[in-house]
């Protein structure tokens, strides 16, 4: 199996591949609730329809690759930690204004922030979550994943890619505003692939 073949940060690609998949996940349940509190209604926090918001996959699993020579400095993680992750940040905005027109989120009420994109309060907040996935979350991530056979976990991974991709290009497709013609075919095929989900879960 090829994922198993490469390894970074003492992991190969099958564990990396999981990891990006959870932390998706997590990171949208955590940010989906706070907003909700905040709000006092339920928010979805993604820009797709499914529970994912792969800024976090990315974010988490490419900040361990990085970022684990420094578990054993925690002043030294956690500065490292927020510069970058407030880095990725602003590209991420950068590149979602060059895509979308448009951020999805706005920092302009917040203190000490720049164009609305990244501040302070964030920045501090990257640090300490860089410091809590690096030093206790990602292990905990990798045990679950080593919970499951392998044959199980890799058609989990592809069922959920297969389901995000045809999300992500149904709501691309809209935010885009292509040719009707080729939008009611994306939404008839996107709702086939949601029925044939059901029916392969409900077997």
């Amino acid at each position: 199996m090829w994922l198993s073949r490469y390894q970074f940060a003492g992991y190969d690609l099958y564990h990396l591949v999981a990891c990006f998949f959870l932390f998706s996940i997590i990171g949208w349940m955590v940010e989906s609730i706070y907003i909700s509190f905040c709000n006092r209604k339920l928010t979805n926090r993604g820009f797709m329809t499914g529970p994912f918001c792969p800024i976090y996959g990315v974010g988490a699993t490419l900040g361990y690759i990085i970022l684990h020579p420094f578990a054993n400095n925690i002043v030294a993680l956690y500065i490292i930690g927020a510069l970058l992750a407030t880095l990725f940040e602003f590209l991420v905005a950068k590149l979602m204004i060059k895509l979308f027109g448009e951020v999805w989120w706005d920092y302009n009420d917040k203190f000490c922030n720049y164009k609305g994109v990244i501040c302070l309060e964030s920045t501090l907040a990257w640090g300490l979550y860089a410091v809590i996935i690096i030093t206790f979350l990602f292990e905990k991530v990798i045990s679950f994943v080593d919970r499951y056979p392998k044959a199980w976990g890799l058609k989990t991974i592809a069922l959920i890619f297969a389901m995000v991709i045809i999300d992500f290009g149904y709501h691309f497709a809209m935010s885009v505003k292509i040719d009707e013609e080729m939008r009611e075919d994306i939404i008839e095929k996107k709702d086939e692939f949601v029925d044939f989900c059901h029916r392969l879960i409900g077997r």
